[in-house]
């Protein structure tokens, strides 16, 4: 009883510490692209006056024509090309994690094709890092789930990748209307892969670990209500911090921990409040990192929710 006791206690610390106990800080916008698995179903149109794929549904992910995998929106154009017959061609399709079968009608307009469908097979966007693990090289961006604009579904990845990227501009958001950060995207300098996309954010390694000083990752029980900063890049393209004020804190909720407003002026200044694109920027108390911005309310965009840094270390350290 003693030799096992002994080994349980020598193996647990070795499992609650699986990430790093030091991280670098982000705060960095970097560009994403995302290729989906299959192609999504993202919207219909009107045929000759009809719908005709009445039985399917946006958020549905075509996998399969007859029988021969789907990887972008060009196989599927191509796909049904060579295999239709009679107006129409056998697909297997996804809805709710589940695999489906059935005929996808066609209708002939202008002398092509039509199905009816809008799809979308990649989704190209902008995020912040929130932290790189620099025992494991693996990242962590956006602090929720990358999901589909029009239908909220997660995005299943099939590849993914981040890149450098330069904001231009911010669009400011009023209470109503949240903003966005804007930013050129440079595909020519890769920033690391994408292989995790969960409601605690996206994840992979980096090409290259940052040089930046390491700062220690703080729990929940170590988060105070009052001051803390944000790491996020400002219109020059620069990483700097911003004060805000914390004003509440929930342990319970999976991805909802810290809920604050933004209080420095400039930051006010040049956004108006949360943006679209700060998703991801870390929050920073006391020298430790202990979250992510997630988050805006909308009618009331100088406020927000941030998540725990240590539930997006323990998502990103699945890739291990």
């Amino acid at each position: 009883m003693k030799k096992l006791l002994w080994f349980i206690l020598l193996l647990f610390p070795l499992w609650v510490l699986a990430y790093s106990e030091y991280i670098i800080p982000g705060g960095d916008t970097l560009g994403i692209e995302v290729n989906s698995k299959g192609v999504m179903i993202v919207g219909f149109y009107k045929v000759n006056g009809t719908y005709i794929n009445k039985n399917l549904k946006v958020g549905d992910k075509i996998l399969e024509v007859n029988n021969i995998k789907v990887k972008s929106t060009n196989d599927l154009v191509n796909l049904i090309e060579e295999n239709m017959k009679n107006k129409k061609v056998e697909i297997t399709y996804e809805r709710n994690n589940k695999k489906y079968n059935t005929e996808l009608m066609l209708d002939l307009v202008d002398g092509s094709y039509r199905t009816g469908l809008y799809v979308k097979g990649s989704i190209l966007g902008i995020g912040t890092l929130s932290y790189i693990d620099p025992e494991t090289g693996i990242y962590g961006v956006l602090g929720h789930a990358l999901n589909l604009t029009n239908t909220n579904q997660l995005v299943d990845i099939r590849t993914g990748y981040s890149y450098e990227a330069e904001v231009t501009s911010f669009t400011r958001s009023v209470n109503g209307s949240p903003g966005s950060k804007n930013a050129n995207i440079d595909k020519n300098n890769l920033f690391g892969t994408i292989e995790i996309n969960s409601n605690y954010g996206i994840f992979g390694k980096v090409k290259n670990i940052s040089e930046r000083k390491p700062m220690k990752v703080g729990t929940l029980d170590e988060v105070k209500l009052g001051k803390a900063f944000i790491y996020t890049t400002n219109e020059d393209n620069e990483v700097l911090k911003y004060e805000i004020k914390i004003l509440d804190i929930d342990k319970d909720n999976y991805d909802k921990n810290i809920y604050f407003e933004i209080v420095d002026r400039n930051l006010l200044k040049m956004s108006g409040g949360i943006v679209q694109g700060m998703s991801g920027s870390p929050i920073i108390q006391d020298d430790l990192i202990i979250g992510a911005v997630t988050r805006v309310l909308v009618d009331e965009v100088n406020r927000g929710y941030g998540i725990s840094v240590v539930t997006m270390l323990e998502e990103g350290d699945k890739l291990q």
